[in-house]
């Protein structure tokens, strides 16, 4: 179920990302500003698709039935290419939460199924392994093809909510798919616990994150359900620190790391620093979810911000606080990056081009001590 795998990432000239489940859905220009290279979901429907014509004014019709859903989860269609005559290869990085908005957002944006062969899970909770099997399901439907599914061995039976100060359980998360029954829906399980590279060695994804900051404490209220040894019975059990969680990395020639974190129960900062002091690259792009919506993570945005806008250097030239990062995170990015906080939902698309001859210009990234 596992294998070894080369840890040489290769930088690429060419990355390309679809957001295909978040939270948020801002599919017209006039309802936020993009950066260039970026595009909304509006302008794929008109220029990419065949509209139907309104025979009376001549008109091309939004086809409405066809946008994009948003949903509470996360996935992102990542593509890569090493040169400017290599071939892409189609990653998808998670599987949002639930059966419907990953197929229905796949189906509208008619994103074609063949090219992905593989999905890299981030970590083991629903509303990043939902839309698994029902993925898996459609492109064995469509191809007849298994995909390879990319995960951390330690999956946990169940997971829960249990917010303090009672720290009782709430609430248990669907849980997540077996190995067993993604073999059996057309995966081919890979267990990873160490970091590796895949895409051809364009993207990394990373082994367990230290934990090295000591305000990202992680989940607050997390509990994990230990069954006895028998499996009959079992108890919930403290887990803040979702050590199963990992990140993705790509190196784009003349800009640096774009770093996916698609929920950052370890805390972005960690990632961020893992990145770094693994590829020495600067951090071009953050894309994700920072996990610091609610009250009780309020007391981490500020020094979560100060370090992505001052103590890291360069700064990134783009972060993209998506699914669980709240929008009180929104706005003091927003107040510190400027543009450089993007409002990017489902249905966005995002183009780098990378430079060989802009790779003289990139320096390695610091970070100041306070």
């Amino acid at each position: 179920m596992s294998s070894i795998r080369t840890q040489v990432l290769e930088p690429v000239q060419y990355l390309a990302i679809t957001f295909l489940v978040d939270n948020t859905i801002e599919w017209l220009a006039e309802m936020s500003k993009l950066p260039p290279g970026f595009t909304h979901e509006l302008r794929h429907h008109l220029t990419h698709k065949a509209s139907e014509i309104d025979p009376l004014t001549g008109t091309p019709i939004l086809p409405l039935e066809e946008f994009c859903c948003a949903a509470h989860g996360f996935s992102a269609l990542i593509e890569t290419r090493g040169t400017a005559e290599a071939a892409p290869r189609f990653t998808l990085f998670d599987t949002g939460p639930e059966s419907q908005s990953l197929s229905r957002n796949l189906s509208g944006l008619s994103t074609p199924l063949a090219p992905i062969e593989r999905v890299v899970i981030s970590h083991w909770h629903a509303d990043h392994t939902g839309g698994l099997l029902s993925f898996l399901d459609l492109r064995g439907q469509q191809l007849g093809a298994r995909t390879i599914v990319d995960v951390h061995p330690s999956r946990p039976t169940a997971r829960g909510i249990a917010p303090p100060p009672a720290d009782k359980v709430i609430c248990q998360l669907p849980r997540d798919p077996t190995f067993e029954q993604i073999e059996a829906h057309g995966g081919i399980v890979e267990t990873h616990r160490e970091g590796h590279t895949v895409a051809g060695g364009t993207i990394w994804v990373s082994g367990e994150i230290p934990r090295v900051t000591p305000f990202e404490a992680g989940l607050i209220g997390g509990v994990r359900f230990i069954p006895s040894d028998d499996g009959t019975a079992g108890s919930w059990s403290k887990e803040p620190d979702i050590m199963d969680e990992r990140y993705a990395a790509v190196d784009v020639l003349g800009k640096g790391l774009v770093v996916f974190s698609a929920c950052s129960h370890a805390g972005i900062v960690n990632v961020v620093k893992d990145a770094i002091k693994r590829f020495s690259r600067p951090i071009y792009m953050i894309v994700g979810g920072l996990h610091l919506a609610g009250p009780e993570l309020a007391d981490r945005i500020k020094p979560t911000v100060d370090f992505l806008s001052e103590d890291l250097v360069p700064a990134p030239t783009y972060v993209l606080p998506m699914h669980c990062s709240g929008f009180a995170t929104k706005v003091a990015l927003e107040a510190a990056l400027g543009e450089g906080c993007v409002p990017a939902g489902v249905g966005h698309q995002v183009i780098i081009n990378g430079s060989p001859d802009d790779e003289a210009s990139v320096r390695p990234p610091s970070i100041r001590s306070r």
